[in-house]
């Protein structure tokens, strides 16, 4: 258990307990959890975790968004969602049960907006709802049910009529989502 505390120093400790919403408990927890993936790489200062040993997680398994998730949170310069300490806790934190509702937003926005062009159109909703539904034969929605499905949505959320949803109409939408802010969550 001392050992956990020992490999992350106090100054880091504190400095990460500033910069996120998560408790000194969730970071060391979090710490152990990536020190997991990192043995070989205990050396070097910053070691990345390939997004496929990130998927192993619990937490992240089953999560129909898993991909994108990584990917969004990754800083990667190759844009392969590998995964830094740092990365890890961002990720960790947006998903915290005390993260507002605007980071929550934000990040939910980045992760559905799948081409990242800054809007939901057509597309990124078409692969939102098939992440959602599963893309299978038995699940996959017909063309014009996805079209009748994205017509709706927009219909709703598309204030300015443009054909796209912004981050601040997302926002606004998600702000009439009681739910949204509890199962937006990641629990290690």
């Amino acid at each position: 258990m001392g050992g956990t505390t020992s490999q992350l120093p106090k100054d880091l400790l504190s400095e990460y307990q500033e910069l996120t919403f998560l408790t000194k408990q969730e970071i060391l927890l979090a710490h152990k959890r990536f020190s997991d993936f990192t043995r070989e790489g205990r050396n070097s200062p910053s070691p990345r975790v390939p997004m496929e040993k990130i998927l192993t997680l619990p937490e992240l398994k089953s999560n129909p968004f898993r991909e994108r998730i990584c990917q969004v949170f990754s800083t990667s310069d190759v844009k392969d969602g590998s995964l830094t300490f740092e990365d890890f806790l961002d990720l960790l934190s947006a998903f915290s049960d005390s993260a507002t509702l605007e980071i929550k937003s934000h990040y939910a926005f980045r992760i559905f907006d799948f081409d990242d062009d800054g809007t939901l159109d057509g597309g990124d909703l078409e692969k939102l709802v098939n992440c959602l539904t599963g893309d299978t034969d038995d699940t996959r929605l017909t063309q014009e049910e996805m079209r009748q499905l994205i017509s709706n949505i927009l219909e709703e959320s598309d204030i300015d009529k443009d054909g796209t949803v912004n981050l601040s109409e997302f926002q606004h939408v998600i702000s009439r989502s009681p739910d949204f802010v509890s199962s937006f969550k990641i629990v290690l």
